[in-house]
């Protein structure tokens, strides 16, 4: 059975960079508040004292995520500019295209439209600079947006985003909830680049 800072652990693992606050913690796991900031205090001094350890507990606007630690961001920074890597993958392509068509734009409605958790594309797109912030949508818990960056543009060989193909023009319903389709347009375009390059 796991123990009660496990599954806090476990909930800021899957939040991402989004984090989660005090109350969103304890409405998900029926703790109070205290006993909540309690577990997160000692989570982080967990962390802090493990020197094998690569986590850390960052605090930000109230809000708690799990993120490396300083010491480790060069062997980070080694792994996606490592060349076997240098390739997207094709759930990685799959949210940088729902990002391109429908940015700005929430991890919570990428997830919408995706069905699975997609946080941890989107750090691997932002680390890339293929996506970036693009501010915090004014509701609870600030979500942030996220937006395709000029590398971006530069990285697919795109003039601008009006570059990219029109999506079909088929009931919103289905559209808003099939990632695939925005996956199918996006690589549609990239085809005809490599294309363009190949004929040089």
């Amino acid at each position: 059975m796991a123990s009660n800072i496990q599954k806090i652990e476990a909930l800021l693992f899957v939040s991402g960079e989004d984090g989660l606050s005090l109350a969103d913690i304890a409405e998900m796991t029926g703790f109070m508040k205290p006993a909540v900031t309690t577990m997160l205090d000692n989570l982080a001094n967990k962390y802090e004292k493990d020197p094998d350890s690569a986590l850390t507990v960052l605090n930000f606007g109230h809000r708690y995520r799990l993120a490396t630690k300083a010491e480790v961001a060069t062997v980070i920074k080694n792994y996606f500019d490592a060349p076997q890597l240098t390739k997207l993958s094709p759930a990685s392509l799959e949210v940088l295209a729902i990002v391109a068509y429908k940015q700005p734009i929430t991890r919570l409605e990428i997830d919408e439209i995706r069905g699975v958790q997609s946080g941890s594309m989107l750090q691997k797109l932002t680390i890339r600079n293929l996506i970036s912030e693009a501010g915090r949508l004014d509701e609870p818990g600030r979500p942030i947006l996220y937006q395709t960056t000029d590398y971006f543009l530069d990285y697919f060989g795109l003039t601008n985003l009006q570059s990219l193909p029109a999506l079909p023009n088929i009931q919103s319903d289905n559209l808003n909830n099939n990632g695939d389709l925005y996956l199918k347009q996006f690589n549609e375009k990239l085809h005809e680049n490599e294309a363009k390059s190949d004929g040089k």
